[in-house]
């Protein structure tokens, strides 16, 4: 690990410092208070003062990760789905043999969840597996803040799933091909990614639709704010953030803009505990925009990398954001 050199004004890039990750990396994520990074070449990379590698899947191909504080949950081309938490052991917790992961996720509570294909299967952690097979194949899986309850996105809409129970999932519709699921903090809204360039949202109480256009990129990357008011997308030259603060959410309110550059934004993470957003660019670039006054602060530009970024995670105390990048750039800052 090196310090990383400032090259803007306005910069915290002398906070920086970088980690030759080797690889794309797909998920990062802090174990036992180290920054630690899932990589496509199977391997988990655990950045603390004795730097090491974890094979999680040997031979095979890391194509999705959860990763957080004090976990990285790993889905594989091998069919396999591996969890490592604070001891930096990957320990297998699924298998779909013959098949490829297509979507993972972790619950607060530790219940865990996975797709390959059509078929979703979810753990609570005591040692008994769920499944249910979708009307296509899953591409996106987000947990319910409170109760074992997951949100499956496949083409024309979502299936909401309640693991323990013997009902049926309640289907969401909406046409088109549904990439990625994200659930309001408060369980009020479901919000799907699209094949389309857009969003699109449902309202539970009364399944009211919510179309959210406009974006001339894919939108692959979603976080909502600790409290909830805000939802940050990628997918356009600033993060899209839209507004939920009423039980109408975004529905005839328009969004803000943050952080715009002549770049596509890749990926955004909201701090945990403050209304600071961490905003990667297709470019390398990597800035932290406060939304309370629309201040940038720089963290990282092209004299690092020019590859976009693929991951960005802060610990549970807000203090540090690790990132990575598609071609295996990574690094980690330390605010004062």
């Amino acid at each position: 690990m090196r310090p990383s050199q400032p090259n803007a004004g306005n910069s915290l890039a002398d906070r920086v410092v970088s980690v030759a990750a080797g690889a794309h990396v797909v998920g990062a994520g802090f174990l036992a208070g180290a920054p630690a990074f899932a990589l496509a070449d199977g391997t988990l990379l655990l950045a603390g003062a004795d730097e090491r590698r974890v094979a999680a899947h040997p031979d095979a191909a890391i194509l999705v990760a959860d990763a957080g504080d004090g976990y990285i949950l790993a889905g594989g081309d091998d069919g396999r789905v591996t969890l490592t938490g604070a001891d930096g052991v990957a320990r297998m917790v699924g298998e779909e043999r013959g098949k490829w992961i297509d979507a993972v996720a972790r619950a607060p509570s530790g219940a865990l969840a996975w797709s390959a294909g059509r078929t979703v299967r979810a753990t609570d952690g005591k040692g008994e597996t769920k499944s249910f097979e979708a009307p296509s194949s899953v591409r996106g899986l987000a947990f319910f803040p409170k109760g074992f309850r997951i949100a499956a996105a496949h083409y024309n809409g979502v299936s909401l799933w309640f693991p323990n129970t013997a009902a049926k999932p309640e289907y969401l519709e909406w046409k088109g091909s549904h990439l990625d699921a994200a659930v309001s903090p408060d369980g009020k809204f479901v919000i799907t990614s699209m094949q389309e360039n857009t969003l699109h949202g449902w309202r539970l109480a009364d399944q009211k639709h919510m179309r959210m256009s406009g974006y001339p990129a894919k939108t692959r990357s979603l976080s909502w704010s600790h409290n909830g008011e805000w939802l940050a997308t990628s997918g356009a030259e600033a993060s899209v953030i839209w507004p939920f603060q009423t039980k109408e959410g975004p529905m005839g309110r328009g969004p803000r803009e943050c952080g715009v550059r002549p770049k596509k934004v890749t990926r955004v993470a909201f701090h945990p505990a403050s209304l600071v957003l961490a905003i990667g660019y297709e470019d390398g670039w990597i800035i932290l925009c406060r939304l309370s006054d629309g201040a940038e602060l720089f963290v990282r530009g092209p004299r690092e990398g020019k590859d976009a970024v693929s991951a960005l995670a802060w610990d549970a105390a807000g203090k540090r954001l690790a990132f990575g990048t598609q071609e295996g750039a990574a690094g980690v800052l330390t605010l004062p």
